[in-house]
């Protein structure tokens, strides 16, 4: 079925390459900086991010180069669709939705950018949701609804082995209260209103998963969801993460392991990792 609407998002909805690919979705890749190096965050080798983090090193983030935006809409404009839906990153963490409004201003076909007020696989499961939709071959619309009903009702619950990173990039925002706990206690952290709030703490990282885990579980409730499961250089915390909430819940459509972009590693740092709730 020929498609209506385009799907666009950011590197920050951590989509597997395969499965952006599978889906039809254009990617916008968030620029990293480590010192005077600027790349794509898809060219940033984590090891070289992870000891520039660790070693202090000045490393930080952007939007994607406007022209990634003006040729990701060209190019959908080219191939005979009626409208774009641009997903994008909240604007409370990132200036990449101004970004791609100021490219939609050059296209002639109408693009709709979505300020999804979240990040991860939040934004992750609403791309999904839209570019489903439009294999299907739904209306923009139709697109739009598809999207705003997966962000709208989706939780993104995070754990943080240090709130220091969040500190230098600048998005601490009310988890700035916490910075004075002591070390051994470790920060839970959700997106509320589009920006980074605290959720909770605890004394540990056993008891801070163990936390997070009872938490994910609690928000899935009894109704069909989707769960994702991000980190940032903590694969087995992440699978082991991942291994509890499948005992815990059996009835979940879709699990994800995935490895967070580089561009929320460099905020959240080393060792951190995120839950996903989308309810279906």
């Amino acid at each position: 079925m020929h498609r209506r609407v385009a799907i666009v998002t950011d590197s920050t909805a951590c989509l597997p390459d395969q499965l952006a690919e599978k889906l039809g979705v254009t990617v916008a890749q968030i620029q990293v900086r480590i010192g005077d190096w600027v790349d794509d965050e898809a060219r940033v080798p984590l090891p070289k991010l992870v000891d520039a983090l660790r070693d202090r090193l000045d490393v930080a983030t952007a939007p994607p180069d406007p022209g990634a935006f003006f040729w990701a809409y060209s190019d959908a404009a080219a191939a005979g669709v009626e409208a774009i839906v641009s997903l994008h990153v909240s604007t409370g963490l990132s200036k990449t939705a101004e970004a791609a409004r100021d490219a939609a201003t050059q296209v002639k076909v109408p693009v709709h950018v979505v300020d999804t007020r979240t990040c991860g696989m939040s934004l992750g499961y609403a791309v999904v949701a839209a570019a489903t939709a439009a294999a299907a071959g739904a209306d923009v619309q139709r697109v739009l609804s598809h999207a705003q009903r997966s962000f709208h009702r989706s939780t993104e619950l995070i754990y943080v082995d240090t709130l220091e990173f969040l500190r230098r990039g600048g998005r601490i925002g009310a988890a700035a209260a916490l910075l004075g706990s002591a070390l051994a206690v470790k920060p839970l952290l959700t997106l509320a209103d589009g920006r980074i709030t605290p959720l909770d703490r605890a004394l540990g990282s056993e008891r801070a998963l163990r936390k997070l885990v009872d938490l994910a579980v609690r928000r899935a409730g009894t109704g069909q969801v989707d769960i994702a499961v991000e980190h940032f250089d903590a694969p087995e915390r992440a699978q082991s993460v991942l291994d509890q909430l499948r005992a815990k819940l059996p009835d979940v459509r879709r699990f994800l392991l995935t490895r967070v972009s580089p561009a929320i590693g460099a905020h959240i740092g080393p060792g951190a990792l995120g839950v996903t709730v989308s309810p279906v």
